[in-house]
C-alpha cells in the first residue's frame, strides 16, 4: 500500500533525513547517489525530503554506497523503509483526512510509551463514544452524520492499542479543567468518569490530575504529547493547533519531557487522582 498522496508522512521524512545525513557524511552528492542507483538526482532529493519514500532495495543500495556496514543501522533503516510501505489499519482513512492525523495513529501504534498533558478536553484515546461525539459535533459542525460516524470509528480504532496483547504504555496528566467541563451533560460525564476509572485500573495506564489549587504550572501554553519511540525512530512530541498537528524532535522533545516532569511534581498521585475523579462522578449522581 503506497503512502498517502496528501503529503510526506513522518515516517518517510525520518527515513529521508537519515539517508541525507549518511550521504553527506560520505562526502557524496545527489548526482553521485543517483548515478549509483540509476535514478536522477531529483529522485534522490525527493527521497531525502520524504516527498517520495525510498523502497527497501534502493535503501540497501544507498547504504552500500555510503559505506554503512553496521548491522544495527542497516536493519533499522531497512525496517523503517518496510514500515513506510506496510499497510496499517489507519491507511483505510488516509484518503479522507490530513496525513498528520494518520501519523498520530501510526506513532501510537509504534511508541514504547506515550506521555500527555491535556488542558481543555480529554484526549481521543480516553474518550467514550458519546463524549467524542459531543466534541466532534462542536468542533466540526460541517461534518455529515456519515462522516461523523466514520471518525468515531477511527477514534475507537486508536483506542484498541490500549487493550491489545502488546498495549501502549500511557501516562496522562489531566488538568482539572478537562474534568470540570460538562461535555454533553451529566449523563455523558458520568459515563466518561466511569471509563476513566476503568482505564486507570489497567496496569499500562497511569492517570494523574493537576488540580486548580496547584496554581501556576509548567505548561501554561497548553496540551502536548510525547512519544518515546524504539529504534530507528526518534522520540517525538505532538501539539494540536487549529491549523493542524505539529510534530517536533530532538531538543524540542527534551524540553517537553522536562515540562512533563514538572507537571508530575504538581499533580496528584494516581490514587488521589482516582479518588478525585470518583468524587466528581458522585456529585453528578446526586
Amino acid at each position: 500500500m503506497p503512502p498517502s498522496k496528501k503529503g510526506p508522512t513522518l515516517r518517510s521524512q525520518w527515513l529521508g533525513k537519515h539517508l541525507r545525513e549518511l550521504r553527506e557524511s560520505a562526502g557524496l552528492t545527489l548526482r553521485d547517489a543517483g548515478d549509483y542507483v540509476q535514478r536522477d538526482q531529483g529522485a534522490i532529493s525527493r527521497w531525502e525530503t520524504g516527498i517520495v519514500p525510498a523502497r527497501v532495495p534502493d535503501v540497501l543500495a544507498l547504504l552500500n554506497l555510503y559505506g554503512v556496514h553496521d548491522p544495527a543501522i542497516r536493519n533499522a533503516l531497512e525496517q523503517l523503509s518496510r514500515d513506510i510501505w506496510q499497510k496499517g489499519w489507519w491507511d483505510d482513512y488516509a484518503r479522507e483526512t490530513k496525513t498528520r492525523v494518520i501519523d498520530l495513529a501510526w506513532l501510537e501504534s509504534r511508541a514504547r510509551r506515550t506521555k500527555m498533558y491535556k488542558a481543555v478536553v480529554l484526549d481521543g484515546l480516553l474518550q467514550t463514544r458519546d463524549y467524542a461525539r459531543e466534541i466532534m459535533t462542536a468542533n466540526r459542525p460541517d461534518y455529515s452524520p456519515a462522516k461523523l460516524e466514520r471518525w468515531l470509528e477511527f477514534r475507537a480504532s486508536r483506542q484498541r492499542k490500549l487493550t491489545d496483547d502488546d498495549p501502549l504504555l500511557l501516562d496522562v496528566v489531566l488538568d482539572e479543567a478537562t474534568l470540570r467541563r460538562m461535555v454533553g451533560g451529566a449523563k455523558v460525564m458520568r459515563a466518561q468518569f466511569a471509563h476513566l476509572e476503568d482505564l486507570a485500573e489497567r496496569p499500562n495506564i497511569t492517570i494523574r490530575v493537576l488540580p486548580f489549587d496547584a496554581g501556576a504550572h509548567a505548561s501554561p501554553l497548553g496540551a502536548f504529547t510525547i512519544f518515546e519511540m524504539p529504534e530507528p525512530y526518534p522520540d517525538a512530541s505532538h501539539i494540536e493547533t487549529e491549523a493542524g498537528s505539529i510534530y517536533l524532535e530532538a531538543e524540542s522533545v527534551e524540553r517537553f519531557a522536562l515540562t512533563y516532569d514538572c507537571l508530575l511534581n504538581s499533580a496528584l498521585p494516581p490514587e488521589q487522582s482516582l479518588a478525585f475523579i470518583r468524587a466528581l462522578a458522585e456529585r453528578l449522581s446526586r
